[in-house]
């Protein structure tokens, strides 16, 4: 699974991949459940109601039409069509709402690993803050003494300076 997310669906990750079991019947299911909805499926199945229309309704007469109107065997047909169909479309709807809930499942804890990611990122940024904070306070503190310091040599300096214009005993230029 390339999406990170996704890691939390590996536990129903079988569920998930094989919806319609392993077996034949689920291999045939799916597929005539996938086939149902696409144009190329309604298309065909229009093409042939209407060649069977029209071959037994109006090119082929008498007893020569294997099905004259009203088309029962045609009726016949599409019904044993729609028993089949209506099944297997119903399980195959029941199998994608088990694989949205089980994605709704992965969805949540992603979001709750996120969330539990924030709050700790967020900690430590609280955590920074409060030692920069006490950094700058510290930083402060030794700005205030060096310059207490400062003017501490600088007065010595200059009340320890003579009137003769010596500084320490120096004769200044």
């Amino acid at each position: 699974m390339n999406n990170p997310h996704l890691r939390y669906l590996k536990e129903h990750q079988e569920n998930a991949a094989h919806p319609f079991g392993t077996g034949g019947y689920g291999r045939f299911a799916e597929q005539v459940a996938r086939s149902m909805g696409t144009p190329r499926f309604l298309i065909g199945q229009t093409t042939i109601l209407i060649i069977w229309i029209a071959l037994n309704g109006f090119i082929l007469h008498g007893s020569a039409a294997w099905d004259v109107y009203p088309f029962i065997l045609l009726n016949l047909a599409l019904s044993f069509q729609a028993a089949y169909a209506a099944p297997l479309i119903l399980v195959a709807s029941n199998r994608q709402g088990e694989r949205d809930a089980l994605r709704a499942d992965a969805d949540a804890k992603h979001r709750e690993d996120v969330a539990d990611r924030a709050h700790t990122l967020l900690d430590k940024l609280v955590e920074l803050v409060g030692q920069n904070t006490d950094i700058t306070q510290q930083v402060h503190i030794l700005t205030e003494q060096m310059t207490a310091l400062t003017e501490d040599v600088h007065t010595k300096i200059c009340s320890e300076s003579n009137s003769d214009g010596h500084l320490n005993g120096v004769p200044s230029p």
